[in-house]
């Protein structure tokens, strides 16, 4: 049995970045670009954590998570912090 491969995004503003110690997140590139090279490696699964969003305590940039689902052929898990259930239930389900 192999193991299984799962990469960490840290995202912010749309962008991949990689902060030292938790801080000054530095610019790395476009996130799409990352996820295709992933999906050509037949990664197991992909998560994504959007920083930016969780530092600012706002919702996530839905149209990003969109591009995101449409580019990636594996699972993938998109996270971030909110503060108000109410509030990303109105995101994540519009209809309710």
């Amino acid at each position: 049995m192999r193991p299984r491969l799962i990469p960490v995004l840290p995202l912010k503003n749309g962008g991949l970045v990689k902060p030292r110690r938790y801080q000054d997140p530095k610019y790395w590139g476009a996130s799409t670009n990352a996820i295709r090279v992933f999906n050509e490696k037949e990664l197991d699964e992909l998560v994504v954590l959007d920083i930016g969003a969780s530092r600012a305590g706002t919702a996530p940039e839905f149209a990003v998570v969109r591009l995101f689902v449409e580019e990636c052929f594996m699972p993938l898990t998109y996270g971030w912090r909110y503060s108000e259930y109410a509030a990303s239930r109105t995101h994540l389900c519009p209809r309710y």
